[in-house]
């Protein structure tokens, strides 16, 4: 960390510029070759199950693994309690917004009381 300290402008410019094109060319890249070309219609109905998978290995994470990578299941009890509560609250609304508000309010107060 001491040797960043000591870089002057023109490095740290730099930084940002190569960050800058390694966030941009994995967005780039990607549309400009599927624009191209037919995507498959095999590949349009896997990829409607990437973004549930991501977010399912996400919050199976954060409540069922602890920070030593060790399963907890009794140190989470707030947010599992919380969770099925928000997936109830999602089912029966399809909305969004109120299933992050619940989700919100129910670990802050069961995080309270428990």
């Amino acid at each position: 960390m001491a040797a960043v300290n000591n870089w002057n402008t023109s490095q740290h410019f730099l930084l940002i510029v190569l960050g800058f094109f390694v966030a941009f060319a994995p967005r780039y890249f990607p549309i400009k070759i599927f624009t191209q070309r037919k995507i498959p219609e095999w590949f349009n109905e896997w990829m409607k199950f990437v973004p549930v998978s991501l977010f399912t290995a996400l919050v199976v994470k954060d409540i069922f693994v602890s920070s030593s990578y060790q399963v907890d299941i009794m140190g989470h009890i707030p947010e599992i309690i919380a969770a099925v509560i928000v997936g109830f609250v999602a089912y029966f609304t399809r909305s969004m917004a109120l299933s992050v508000i619940v989700g919100l309010v129910s670990v802050f107060l069961l995080a309270v009381v428990l």
